[in-house]
């Protein structure tokens, strides 16, 4: 998904490769929200990362990439990941770790 995150990405492009991904795994029916939204003076903002988001990302904006799963009666889970555009593509500024510890 934060791979979907460049110059000229519609927020649509973003959330679609989120819920690909998602769907791949087996959890399509669990994501039933957006994919997450712009960071600045709002804690949520534009542009939308949503499957009906039309809004056009651009070098110099910062968004979330924020997809969660929720089971009814299992429970859920939820990365939010923040993402600056760049001109070549996005950098991320989140810096925790990402591999998934069992418990």
């Amino acid at each position: 998904g934060v791979d979907a995150v460049t110059d000229g990405a519609t927020g649509s492009d973003v959330d679609a490769a989120c819920r690909d991904l998602i769907t791949a795994g087996g959890r399509g029916e669990a994501f039933a929200h957006g994919t997450g939204h712009g960071v600045g003076l709002d804690v949520h903002e534009a542009p939308r990362l949503a499957a009906d988001a039309d809004g056009t990302l651009r070098a110099a904006m910062v968004v979330t990439v924020e997809p969660g799963v929720y089971v009814p009666g299992l429970g859920g889970a939820r990365v939010e990941d923040t993402v600056a555009v760049t001109a070549g593509g996005s950098q991320l500024l989140t810096a925790s770790p990402t591999p998934l510890a069992v418990l």
